[in-house]
């Protein structure tokens, strides 16, 4: 049997053991995120002369990263999970059973944004804080879809379209349903015994990682008005998020709303809306 599609290679999640302590690709990656992130911005802090002092940077990155611990799990839970947790409380806790939300990571972040802005009002207002620290952003959801990829998660929809659909075994479970409701793809099941599917994590890696950075790190100076940087992020990300939720598969306990739309697409509206909003505010200070 000649196989047409790419085969997901079989990685093992956890990099290396130290006794009882596993380290794994995707705490990695975080860890990468936050390096980088701590270099960026130090050196952001000296191109721009924003007199930012390293300890402000080292305290605005420590609370950036609780909020996106603490928001993107409890987003989760509340989004995605709340069946789950109101049979189990516990759930919220455990963690290493994955399930990590943008768009909770992103309330928490700006909680934490808030919190440090409001300590540091005489030196930095929030859309100082906001806009100093959103082109490193990108990066963070560049290296972290990445790392979906590496775990074989959230992959894509089922698609027989594209030479570069991938096989992915840990999708195996989705297949099976969807072949048996689905007699299209049921031949192609009994063919390869897994389905086709959009890499959508490196279509993400792609669009809000690499592509926002390029964005965000060659715009022109005249959009550095307080609250405009905020605003382009909050719409240009929930534009390609929205597009990226097209290619990748449903959670299978949610579905789409509609026939339409997923949760990630409806989190990410109200994101353009604000986004806009910000903007148009923005520049309404500006002329006024």
């Amino acid at each position: 049997m000649i196989v047409n599609y790419l085969i997901f290679p079989k990685i093992e999640p956890i990099i290396f053991n130290i006794g009882p302590v596993s380290f794994y690709w995707y705490g990695f990656m975080y860890f990468i995120a936050f390096l980088f992130s701590s270099w960026f911005l130090y050196r952001r802090a000296n191109e721009f002369n924003s007199f930012w002092t390293k300890k402000e940077i080292e305290n605005l990155l420590f609370l950036c990263f609780l909020g996106i611990l603490l928001g993107g799990r409890v987003g989760y839970v509340i989004f995605y999970a709340w069946d789950f947790f109101s049979e189990d409380v516990l759930f919220l806790f455990r963690i290493w059973e994955g399930g990590m939300s943008f768009h909770g990571g992103l309330i928490g972040v700006v909680i934490a944004l808030f919190y440090f802005s409001y300590f540091n009002y005489t030196r930095h207002t929030f859309f100082q804080v906001s806009d100093f620290i959103v082109p490193v952003v990108p990066f963070g959801l560049g290296i972290g879809r990445l790392g979906n990829f590496i775990n074989g998660e959230l992959w894509g929809r089922v698609t027989d379209a594209i030479p570069w659909a991938v096989l992915f075994p840990s999708a195996r479970d989705q297949d099976i349903l969807t072949a048996l409701t689905n007699p299209k793809w049921y031949s192609l099941f009994e063919q390869y015994g897994m389905l086709p599917r959009h890499p959508s994590q490196l279509y993400e890696m792609f669009l809000e990682g690499i592509l926002l950075f390029v964005i965000f790190n060659y715009l022109p100076k005249r959009l550095y008005l307080p609250g405009t940087i905020s605003g382009l992020f909050l719409l240009f990300y929930g534009i390609v998020r929205i597009l990226a939720e097209c290619f990748r598969q449903p959670d299978p306990h949610l579905g789409l709303f509609k026939e339409l739309f997923s949760m990630g697409q409806i989190l990410s509206f109200p994101m353009v809306i604000i986004g806009i909003v910000l903007i148009i505010l923005s520049y309404y200070q500006y002329i006024k």
